[in-house]
Order: structure tokens, then sequence, then C-alpha cells
């Protein structure tokens, strides 16, 4: 992994209605990034209307994760979903659709900062495959959604797997 002093001071938002979550991730994040939190949609928009962020994580659930989503997009600011309720292929597919750099399950968070690091310094040096979770996750959502996942919508998933499975 590249050095990671290029990371160090990166500011990131984190959106989520469970403030236990935010905590976690403030204690799994603090080492290595400036961390800004809310908890509710109109708290985040005040903090993306007032603050330049390197990077969001955020809830789908209960803040409006999705209109957040496109603020983000519209900012370019890369995005990382993390979700417990809303963990299915349908919102992983419009996650990415929508232009999510990364969709990760909240029972995974433990890890956020290797994908949060993962995102961002494929962002910085362009790297074809900005989607190094998905294929982490492949066995999981085989488990979770079983086999055929992808399959109602086996056309989407065929043309992503081509662009960005190695």
């Amino acid at each position: 992994m590249e050095n990671k002093q290029t990371l160090n001071d990166k500011k990131v938002l984190i959106v989520d209605d469970e403030l236990d979550t935010i905590e976690s991730l403030e204690e799994l994040l603090e080492d290595t990034f400036i961390v800004n939190s809310a908890s509710s949609f109109e708290e985040a928009v005040s903090c993306l209307k007032n603050n330049t962020y390197d990077a969001a994580i955020l809830d789908i659930m209960g803040v409006r994760g999705y209109d957040l989503l496109e603020a983000t997009q519209t900012l370019g600011i890369p995005t990382l979903m993390l979700t417990a309720h809303a963990l299915s292929p349908d919102n992983l597919k419009k996650s990415i659709e929508m232009g999510a750099d990364a969709y990760i399950p909240k029972h995974k968070m433990v890890d956020i900062s290797m994908y949060l690091e993962d995102v961002l310094i494929s962002r910085q040096d362009k790297k074809k495959n900005k989607f190094k979770w998905y294929t982490k996750f492949i066995p999981l959502f085989d488990k979770l959604f079983g086999e055929g996942w992808k399959d109602p919508e086996k056309e989407f998933w065929d043309e992503f797997d081509k662009k960005h499975v190695e």
C-alpha cells in the first residue's frame, strides 16, 4: 500500500442516524483522518455547505443517503455507502450507478479505514480498479443473497465485472 502519510489529515464526513455507529467510526478513523459527523440529512447538508471534504461515509437509511450521495457527487467527493438495513443487490447496484466509490456492509466497518484508504488511493492514482472492495465482497454477497443474486440484472453485472473485476 502507498505511504499512509499521503492520507494523513484528509477530512472525512460521516453521516449516520445511529450515534453508536458514528462513535465507532470516529474511533476507527481518528488516528489517520480528520473526522466530522452528522446524524441527520439537514446537519449533513450544512456540513457540506460549510466545509471541504476529501471523502464521505454515508448511511443509506434514516439520513436520505442517496440524496446526500447526489450532493457529494456534485461536489466531487469520494463516497462510501455504509449500510445494514439497505444491504441488498438493488441498493448495491443503485449506489454504483449513482457514483458511490464503495458499498460496505456495516458489519464490516471495523475495516473502514482500509476501504477508505483504498478509495482515496485509487482516486489519487486514477487506478482502473477503484472497486477493489467489491472483489473482496463477492463471496459475502453470494452468501447473503444467494449465488444467483446478479441474475435479475445480469447485463449490468456482466458489464460491470468485465470493466472492474480483475
